[in-house]
C-alpha cells in the first residue's frame, strides 16, 4: 500500500484539537508534552496544549499560537496512527501553508524540535508583520486564475495598495491577499468579473508582499537551522512540484518564498495525482489527513472526486462488542 499524508494549515485549528489523541495514545501525548516544554508559555503564561485543549478560540486563532499548535497536533496524530499504517510505503507528503512544515518534518527535513522552533518563529514574525501593516484577505467563489488576476488589477486601479492571489485552494476557490483598501475594492468589483467575493476574518495579508518583513527575518532563521536530505517526496506550495530531495539551500529559499507567494494547493494535488497515475501507485494509495479537522478532505473532493481522503481529527471509536 502507498501512503499519502496531507497536513492542514492555519484555519483548521479548533478548541479541543488533539486532546482526544493525547488521552488515547501515549505516543501522541509524548509529542504534545515535548511541544509544551519547547513552547514554554504563551499568552497569560499558558502552555500550548492548555490553549489548544481549552481555548478560548480567539487566543488559539493568534498566528503565533495556532501555527505551533497545528504542527504539534498533526505530528502527534501521526505518531498515534503509525502502527495502523503497518508496512505501507510513504509515497508523498504535502501540507497547506503552515502544514508544509509538518510535511517536511515527516519527510525527514528537520527534527520535531527544530521544526517546532521554526513554526513558532514563523508564527511570531507573521503576527508582527500583520500588526504592522493594514492588510486582509478576500475569498473568491467561482473564479479561475485569470479572473482572480483581473479582480486584483481592477481593485488596485480603483483603490491603490496591493492585492494578489494568495491561495489556490481548489477549482473555483481562490483567496486574495493585500491591503485593506484593495480588499474592500475587491468586494465591489468581483461581481463585474462574474464571481462572488467574501472578506475573511484574518489577522493580516498572508502570502502577499505585506509579509516581506517576515520573509526576510525567516530567511535568517532558516539559515541557522540544520536541514537534511528528504526521505520521502514532499510537495512545495510555491512550485506545486516536489522539493529536490538533497538541496537544503533551495528548500530554505522555497520556505522563504512561501510567505510572500501564492499557495498552489489545488495544482499540487492535481500534479501529485497525475504523477501517481503515471508511476502506477495511484491504485494502491491511501490518502490520510492528519489532525486537526477535515479541511483538506473537503478541498480534495473539489479537486478530484475520485480521491478519498481519510481525516484523523480524533481516534476512531472502538467497534461495538
Amino acid at each position: 500500500m502507498n501512503l499519502v499524508l496531507l497536513c492542514p494549515g492555519q484555519g483548521a485549528q479548533a478548541v479541543g484539537m488533539a486532546r482526544a489523541w493525547a488521552e488515547s495514545s501515549p505516543a501522541a501525548k509524548a509529542v504534545l508534552d515535548q511541544a509544551d516544554r519547547i513552547f514554554a508559555s504563551g499568552p497569560d503564561g499558558r502552555s500550548l496544549t492548555d490553549i489548544a485543549f481549552h481555548g478560548p478560540q480567539e487566543v488559539l486563532n493568534r498566528t503565533d499560537v495556532s501555527q505551533p499548535a497545528l504542527y504539534a497536533a498533526g505530528i502527534a496524530s501521526y505518531h498515534a496512527l503509525r502502527e495502523s499504517f503497518g508496512g505501507a510505503t510513504l509515497r508523498a507528503v504535502a501540507g497547506l501553508s503552515l502544514g508544509e512544515y509538518t510535511a517536511l518534518h515527516l519527510a525527514g527535513a528537520f527534527s520535531f524540535e527544530d521544526g517546532l522552533r521554526l513554526v513558532m518563529k514563523r508564527g511570531a514574525l507573521m503576527q508582527q508583520a500583520a500588526e504592522s501593516s493594514k492588510g486582509s484577505m478576500v475569498a473568491l467563489i467561482g473564479a479561475d486564475e485569470a479572473q482572480a488576476n483581473e479582480v486584483c488589477a481592477r481593485s488596485i486601479a480603483a483603490a491603490g495598495g496591493c492585492l494578489v492571489p494568495a491561495n489556490f485552494n481548489a477549482p473555483g476557490q481562490i483567496v486574495l491577499s493585500g491591503s485593506l483598501e484593495a480588499c474592500d475594492a475587491a468586494l465591489a468589483v468581483a461581481g463585474d468579473v462574474g464571481v462572488r467575493a467574501t472578506k475573511l476574518q484574518v489577522a493580516g495579508a498572508f502570502h502577499s508582499p505585506l509579509m516581506q518583513p517576515a520573509a526576510d527575518a525567516m530567511g535568517e532563521v532558516l539559515a541557522s537551522t540544520s536541514i537534511g536530505a528528504l526521505s520521502a517526496e514532499a510537495w512545495s506550495n510555491v512550485t506545486a512540484a516536489p522539493h529536490e530531495r538533497n538541496n537544503p539551500e533551495l528548500l530554505r529559499q522555497r520556505l522563504v518564498e512561501q510567505l510572500v507567494s501564492p499557495v498552489r494547493w489545488s495544482q499540487s494535488c492535481s500534479a501529485l495525482l497525475a504523477a501517481m497515475v503515471a508511476d502506477g501507485t495511484r491504485g494502491s494509495a491511501q490518502f490520510h489527513e492528519l489532525a486537526p479537522g477535515s479541511v483538506l478532505k473537503g478541498l480534495m473532493r473539489r479537486i478530484d472526486k475520485t480521491c478519498e481522503v481519510l481525516p484523523h481529527d480524533a481516534p476512531q471509536p472502538a467497534p461495538a462488542a
